[in-house]
């Protein structure tokens, strides 16, 4: 379904990204790792439009999306969210979710019925009627995905959906995701918890220093050399192969 060819990104003196290639297949969850500062972020916003790459090119369902802004890509059936939520504090859960569900309903009865129907499957039922303002941590995550899934999206980038939750909360996000997968919607996630990678993921690519450094399922990336020293420092993996 997408298909990110080579793309790079320097800021200044910084090479944040270089030549990162990657295939995300229809129906299925893919992860993006990678240590602090690897550059998945900086990946996520080209493949999302917010920001333009200076080489590579980014294809979705056969469609070059590279150099289309954030709201044609939506529209084209691709939608981010972000680590960091900022709900509209001055208005419900609702009508949060309602600004997403605006992208394929223009009346307004329509767009109110389908955010309802997001919520109400996302666990929000009984605070559509509050102000986002009020909700927890986790709540405020689950709106986040919410209002990026009233935009009917054919591919769901999730950017650190569970950071900050309890075990817990990370485990009904889990589920969460699952569910939507099922729906039929792809999902691409950037993730730091290894223990929900491992439950969620059919593939996953691993970011260190702006670079791809390794691909495959969760096991075989849990025991890549190449990651346990991006993760851990040189030297990481042989001495815990000593160990064992």
């Amino acid at each position: 379904m997408l298909e990110v060819s080579g793309i790079s990104k320097r800021f200044g003196g910084l090479q944040a990204v270089r030549e990162v290639s990657l295939t995300v297949p229809a129906g299925g969850i893919t992860a993006l790792i990678g240590p602090n500062g690897a550059g998945k972020t900086t990946t996520f916003a080209m493949i999302a439009g917010f920001i333009r790459p200076d080489a590579g090119r980014i294809r979705l369902s056969g469609q070059d999306v590279t150099r289309l802004r954030p709201d044609r890509i939506a529209a084209a059936g691709m939608v981010r969210t972000f680590q960091i939520t900022q709900p509209f504090a001055g208005l419900s859960v609702l009508e949060n979710i309602r600004v997403g569900a605006f992208l394929r309903h223009a009346e307004t009865a329509a767009a109110t019925e389908a955010a309802r129907a997001v919520g109400q499957r996302l666990g929000l039922g009984a605070f559509l009627d509050r102000p986002a303002s009020a909700l927890t941590v986790a709540g405020r995550k689950r709106l986040e995905v919410a209002r990026a899934l009233a935009t009917q999206p054919r591919l769901l980038l999730l950017d650190e959906v569970m950071a900050g939750l309890n075990p817990t909360e990370i485990h009904e996000i889990v589920a969460m995701i699952r569910d939507i997968r099922d729906g039929g919607v792809t999902i691409l996630l950037i993730e730091h918890i290894m223990q929900a990678v491992a439950a969620l993921a059919d593939n996953v690519y691993v970011l260190a220093e702006g670079a791809l450094i390794a691909h495959g399922t969760p096991k075989a990336i849990a025991d890549d050399p190449r990651v346990i020293e991006a993760y851990l420092g040189r030297g990481a993996a042989a001495r815990l192969a000593a160990h064992a």
